[in-house]
């Protein structure tokens, strides 16, 4: 198998979902006591999530690129970035590594592609949402409509994101306006709802909505797998990554 790197700790909440989700698709596909080989590198959140409110976004990127090489010296055949904000500054690790970088917009909009999808609604962190990092490589990409909650609805599941779910903190109350916000998306048209925060999915499930959900920590993860289970096919891994 190809040993993957995470970069993690973004929240540690989400990266222990990235840690179950890998093993099990692996044990899932080869059986018996098989499981992932990772390398993980979990950052002080604390540290990043003051960096994202302040704008400096270039000191995350330094941040990050330092540890996506520790990964590949480490042996990790391919990065991954567990979290969706933090994939703003994704071509900034790409260009400082020389192996490939599994990016979640490209397998979150292969999977909308398989689905048929035309219009899709996005949750996620405000940077997620407001930014264009995230929205503009689905809908070029992929050439699927990116619609976002207005700017009252977007603080409200900004805030639940930062104060609550990556603290650990899972509120009836909070799942309820998540779910007037997926209603209220889906009345605009929206086929299915994006979870673009790599913790949503802690809090809202399928089973909770009728409206079709696109876990993107789930997703991603898959796509890690089939990486994982995979062999290296030209020296970027092209191939496998579907470009």
């Amino acid at each position: 198998m190809n040993k993957l790197g995470l970069l993690g700790g973004m929240s540690w909440e989400s990266t222990v979902s990235y840690y179950q989700a890998i093993n099990r698709g692996v044990n899932a596909r080869l059986g018996g006591l098989h499981s992932a080989p990772l390398i993980i590198s979990s950052v002080d959140f604390a540290h990043i999530e003051q960096l994202q409110h302040k704008g400096e976004w270039d000191k995350t990127a330094d941040i990050l690129i330092r540890e996506a090489k520790h990964l590949e010296s480490a042996g990790a055949k391919a990065i991954l970035i567990c979290t969706n904000t933090m994939h703003k500054v994704a071509a900034e690790i790409e260009q400082n590594i020389s192996i490939p970088l599994i990016h979640i917009a490209d397998a979150t909009g292969r999977e909308l592609q398989r689905n048929k999808v035309k219009k899709v609604g996005l949750l996620g962190t405000r940077f997620t949402m407001e930014q264009t990092f995230y929205t503009s490589r689905i809908e070029e990409c992929f050439e699927i409509e990116v619609v976002t909650p207005n700017t009252q609805q977007q603080d409200i599941v900004h805030n639940i994101i930062y104060e609550q779910l990556c603290k650990g903190v899972i509120c009836v109350e909070s799942r309820n306006a998540y779910i007037e916000i997926i209603n209220a998306l889906a009345a605009e048209g929206a086929e299915g709802i994006i979870l673009g925060c790599t913790e949503i999915a802690l809090l809202v499930q399928q089973h909770h909505t009728k409206i079709r959900l696109y876990d993107t920590t789930a997703i991603h993860a898959s796509a890690a797998v089939d990486f994982a289970l995979s062999p290296l096919q030209g020296n970027n891994g092209e191939a496998i990554l579907g470009k």
